[in-house]
């Protein structure tokens, strides 16, 4: 019952803002997922639901955001946004209920404003009975900037604002580089000091470069040396390379971990990696990946589609083709925007997903 009044709810607010006319606008997104290798049709069908209205006055935007999910069952999460401008303040409120419980899940506000090149911002958050409080200043003054970060409360107190943490941060040049500088406190008190610097070039090296972080606390003091590879371009095919490291700092073998090549051919990019052992660069179990797609202009709107082929090593199909992959959207006017999506299990004979979607805007 509870639902059902929340949805006569939002669509009497739908409703009532259309008759004011003009100054509405907003997006209704439906998805409709299939599986059909379930056998149980309750359960082989999601479908997602995501309506979206905002109304503006002056510097005020006001939203609605309702999103169902049917699935086993029904359950809907709304939120309520405000976003404007208060003389020189800029204000956003992000309410959230989630409706399946049914139950308040957060409130969000963030207050910002700059005066005399200085941002100060606030940011306050209520989530069920814990209230946060965060301010943050930063500015630039010559060279040197300078961030200042305060919080207090956390999610184990109930309804007040103890300190819980400050830090603050410099940046600043020193010599030949820029430092960066950062203090952390806690609610038990000082913590560390770091200094931090990026980029550090390696003579007869030009492919690496270094970042050092040097990090005082009550008990101890470290060095971090962090590496960076930039191999340079790589003309036609893409190389991508992979570098064992250890300790601070040593440097292990460099290992090509993967090949690809992406062009365009009469506006239809063609995309293909190869993964080598020890590569990462492809979703297990394949190794293989091979992409055209495209986006241009059809009889009614803008159209793109693409199409994957997943290549699995040691598969039982021909080439080895394991996975197949398929999507393409259309705007059929300004207002309307159709999707579909495919996903055919070729090692296992399984037709796994098909997706049907829409969007309406207006």
């Amino acid at each position: 019952m509870r639902r059902i009044l929340a949805l006569l709810l939002a669509f009497v607010l739908g409703c009532g803002l259309v008759g004011v006319g003009q100054t509405l606008s907003g997006t209704w997104d439906v998805d409709i997922t299939i599986d059909p290798q379930d056998a149980s049709f309750a359960d082989a069908i999601w479908i997602t639901s995501v309506l979206t209205a905002d109304y503006t006055v002056g510097d005020w935007t006001f939203s609605s955001i309702t999103t169902l999910e049917f699935d086993t069952g029904t359950y809907m999460y709304q939120t309520f946004n405000a976003a404007g401008m208060l003389g020189a303040f800029t204000i956003n409120s992000n309410l959230d209920f989630n409706m399946s419980i049914p139950r308040f899940d957060e409130w969000i506000v963030d207050v910002a404003v700059s005066l005399a090149g200085i941002d100060f911002a606030a940011n306050i958050e209520l989530d069920d009975q814990d209230l946060e409080l965060e301010i943050l200043v930063s500015g630039q003054a010559g060279d040197v900037g300078i961030a200042l970060d305060l919080e207090f409360g956390d999610s184990d107190d109930v309804c007040d604002l103890p300190f819980a943490y400050g830090s603050i941060e410099l940046e600043f040049p020193f010599c030949c580089a820029d430092v960066s500088a950062y203090v952390f406190l806690h609610c038990d008190g000082f913590r560390y000091v770091s200094f931090d610097v990026s980029g550090i070039a390696v003579p007869a090296l030009p492919w690496l470069t270094l970042d050092a972080e040097l990090q005082f606390s009550l008990t101890e003091k470290t060095l971090d040396l962090t590496p960076g590879f930039s191999f340079g371009e790589i003309v036609c095919f893409d190389l991508y390379f992979d570098v064992d490291t250890s300790g601070n700092l040593t440097l292990g073998d460099i290992s090509i971990v993967g090949i690809g090549l992406s062009c365009e051919i009469g506006g239809v990019t063609f995309t293909g990696l190869s993964e080598l052992p020890g590569g990462d660069l492809v979703d297990a179990p394949y190794w293989e990946v091979y992409t055209i797609s495209t986006t241009d202009d059809a009889c009614c709107g803008p159209f793109s589609f693409d199409i994957s082929v997943y290549f699995l090593e040691g598969g039982l199909r021909l080439f080895d083709v394991g996975l197949f992959e398929a999507a393409m959207e259309i705007q059929i006017s300004s207002q309307f925007t159709y999707n579909m999506a495919l996903s055919i299990d070729v090692e296992n004979q399984n037709f796994t997903e098909w997706l049907i979607g829409f969007v309406v805007a207006w």
